[in-house]
């Protein structure tokens, strides 16, 4: 364990460092309209980062001590043709709603 005064000095130095890093975008550019090709850059970010969040949670999920486990993996197909249909909150109901049921009933 690090000592309490090392531990505050490196949350308040992280602290400004988000700070300064969300500043950076929204304090020069907050009043500018972007350009039309990295809004459509921007467009992606989403699709990009749930995925990357989920398949390792859904290939080696540390609670199965990285086995597949085939509740997760019909959650995940359920969540990806919900969220292809319906969109983000559809994928999420029906991802945890199927993952839910399926480790009742498995």
């Amino acid at each position: 364990m690090i000592d309490t005064t090392s531990f505050w000095i490196v949350t308040i130095l992280l602290g400004i460092g988000t700070f300064l890093i969300r500043f950076s975008f929204l304090g020069f550019f907050g009043g500018k309209e972007l350009p039309g090709w990295l809004l459509l850059h921007l467009r992606y970010v989403a699709v990009a980062v749930f995925p990357a969040l989920v398949t390792p949670l859904v290939l080696w999920p540390d609670a199965t001590g990285g086995e597949i486990e085939p509740a997760r993996l019909l959650g995940a197909i359920a969540a990806f043709a919900a969220g292809f249909r319906f969109g983000v909150v559809a994928a999420i109901v029906a991802g945890m709603g199927s993952l839910w049921l399926l480790q009742a009933l498995l």
